[in-house]
């Protein structure tokens, strides 16, 4: 049986199931590395392979049946004690249990697997027959991150110009609806079909989005990259959860019937204060329920992130063995939960700044020993919530890093000017290891040096609304910190206005909104600034951002902070602060536009992604 024509059900059932699985046995293989001798661990280890192998059993993947049933029979002795664990043979298990995540991603293409390398199988072989275990190597092969390999799509988009806004196709991408009036005045069936036809076939030529281009070749053989994978699109919910959305789905079906009831009542012509009363208090009664479902739908895509942090613990260790290190991963917070496409795009950025501690942070164990250090390094891995954000920190207990060399390093490479560094702090130094082609590494190597990865990790971490900070102390180590919201699916905006049409930007950018006069300008070098108690600060037009020409009736300037710069946008006005859901238009949305929403008033607003657009600005 070559695929799985007809078994795609049990065979995605079985893939969740044992992925999972195979995952907690790597978790609990970590465990058993430092107590050897703790049966339970080892019991636990046996079990879970023995189902893994009954599930690959049933699905006739006959080469990884073979490779569990050798696995757990060396499980079984070792529980028996008639082996004794090594570091060698803790080696050859972790390398069969990265031999059977491959061949999940075999069966994850419809494909059987083909069989394990023969040196994996030989060295089980000779386990079992109490023969000595030749160590094999360990190798740590670097993460291919999406953004790196992904096809550019940006460059194709075009900027945003009422001609080129499709506002019909981006009603219905809100609504559904075919025939609407709007911004861009009324159309007919026949339009609207071929603006229609005209977005699916830019789908076509996008092709696929850099988010669902596999992210790592961590746990592969050989060094290509995967073949693409599907996103995961199926979510595991307590049933509780779901029990609360059905409870409030019955509570709004009954309020609508009350709503339907006044309505007829009202148009009959009744219309007393009774009557005008309870519908008061019908629709605050839907407005409160709204809001629970709203809350509670969000709720059930919310998963622990402790299901991605237990990756990272096998990756430091595999690591630090073939770096000759001894290093610990610590996690803590894996309770703490995240929308679950927000984990899944954490990957990429989270497996660069766990190997990055290991292979920069941390030192040598005869460099701990010289420095008076514990020769095994700490890298802990946390995870918390304050308030309506997350806050994942990697801390390591390493060398640390020195802002002059890090600013020196810059230099040489020519990434900044000799000018320009002298006007940096400390911490804008450390910020210079984000730049595009920064490497402190004089030889390139599989792990790192080809100036990839930290600049990756910012670009995947703001397209995520958040932002990443460095703090580090020479010789005591390094932390790295993530704000990240809790979900992307709701984001709080201020909603600008120019003319009719209304903008919406992140809340989480905006410090504070300052009246605009023509007084308070300043020009400084051909350009408007204005000062604000005391610093500085310039000022770009809305109008010039989206490219709708120059606006001379500004009144409401936005400060907006962005990293480290902060700047003054400015608008005719502001409608106000709301939490927006938020479509996405990844496939056909113009230049700086992050989604769309819709106001209360049924009217299209823009999302904003003003870091593209002030990329964009800068360039021209």
């Amino acid at each position: 049986m070559n695929d799985f024509t007809g078994m795609e059900d049990l065979l995605s059932d079985f893939l969740m199931e044992a992925g999972d699985m195979l995952s907690d046995v790597d978790s609990k293989l970590m465990g058993l590395e430092k107590n050897p001798n703790d049966s339970g661990l080892l019991n636990e280890i046996f079990r879970g392979f023995h189902t893994i192998k009954g599930g690959a059993g049933f699905l006739n993947a006959g080469e990884l049946v073979t490779l569990c049933h050798l696995t757990e029979n060396l499980f079984d002795k070792l529980r028996n004690n008639e082996l004794v664990l090594s570091a060698d043979l803790m080696d050859v298990i972790f390398a069969a249990t990265a031999e059977v995540r491959h061949m999940f991603g075999n069966l994850q293409q419809n494909q059987q697997p083909t069989a394990a390398p023969a040196g994996i199988i030989e060295a089980l072989k000779n386990a079992l027959e109490g023969k000595a275990v030749a160590a094999l190597k360990v190798t740590a092969k670097p993460a291919v991150s999406a953004a790196a390999v992904a096809p550019s799509v940006e460059a194709t988009l075009p900027a945003i110009s009422p001609e080129n806004v499709d506002w019909d196709a981006l009603y219905k991408a809100l609504t559904g609806d075919d025939i609407v009036e709007t911004v861009g005045a009324k159309r007919d069936v026949e339009e609207i079909k071929q603006a229609i036809d005209e977005e699916e076939s830019t789908k076509k030529a996008f092709g696929r989005r850099a988010s669902d281009v596999p992210g790592s070749t961590v746990g592969r053989r050989g060094g290509d990259v995967p073949p693409a994978e599907a996103k995961e699109t199926t979510i595991r919910v307590d049933t509780t959860r779901l029990d609360q959305v059905l409870n409030l789905s019955g509570e709004i079906g009954l309020t609508k019937n009350r709503l339907t009831h006044l309505r007829s009542d009202i148009l009959q012509g009744r219309n007393d204060a009774d009557t005008l009363r309870e519908l008061d208090q019908s629709v605050t009664q839907l407005d409160m329920l709204v809001v629970n479902l709203q809350n509670a739908v969000m709720k059930t895509r919310m998963q622990p992130i402790g299901r991605l942090f237990k990756k990272y613990p096998r990756l430091a260790r595999d690591l630090a063995r073939s770096l000759g290190k001894d290093v610990e991963l610590v996690l803590s917070g894996e309770e703490t939960e995240m929308d679950k496409t927000m984990i899944e795009d954490l990957n990429d950025p989270l497996v660069h700044l766990v190997r990055n501690a290991v292979d920069h942070g941390v030192e040598t164990v005869e460099e701990r020993r010289a420095a008076g250090k514990p020769e095994k390094s700490m890298v802990e891995l946390s995870a918390r919530q304050e308030g309506d954000h997350i806050l994942i920190v990697i801390a390591d207990d390493g060398k640390g890093m020195r802002p002059e060399v890090i600013r020196n390093k810059a230099i040489e490479k020519g990434l900044i000017t000799s000018e320009m560094a002298n006007t940096l702090d400390e911490n804008q130094c450390l910020e210079l290891i984000f730049l595009p082609g920064f490497s402190t590494k004089e030889e390139i190597s599989s792990v790192s040096g080809r100036g990839v990865g930290m600049d990756v990790v910012k670009t995947n971490i703001q397209k995520l609304n958040g932002s990443i900070h460095i703090d580090s102390e020479t010789g005591k180590g390094t932390t790295i910190s993530i704000s990240l919201p809790l979900t992307l699916a709701i984001l709080p905006v201020l909603v600008l206005r120019l003319g009719d049409q209304s903008f919406a930007v992140p809340l989480s950018m905006v410090r504070e909104i300052l009246p605009v006069t023509q007084d308070a300008l300043q020009q400084v070098s051909g350009k408007a600034t204005m000062v604000v108690r005391g610093e500085v600060l310039p000022v770009l037009p809305l109008t010039q951002l989206i490219g709708w020409g120059s606006s001379e009736k500004s009144e409401v300037g936005v400060l907006m902070q962005l990293g480290s710069n902060s700047f003054i946008l400015t608008a005719d006005g502001f409608v106000g602060h709301e939490d927006v859901v938020i479509k996405s238009l990844d496939t056909f949305r113009p230049k700086g536009v992050a989604g769309v929403t819709m106001s209360s008033e049924g009217d299209i607003v823009l999302i904003l992604d003003i870091k593209e657009l002030l990329i964009d600005v800068r360039g021209n």
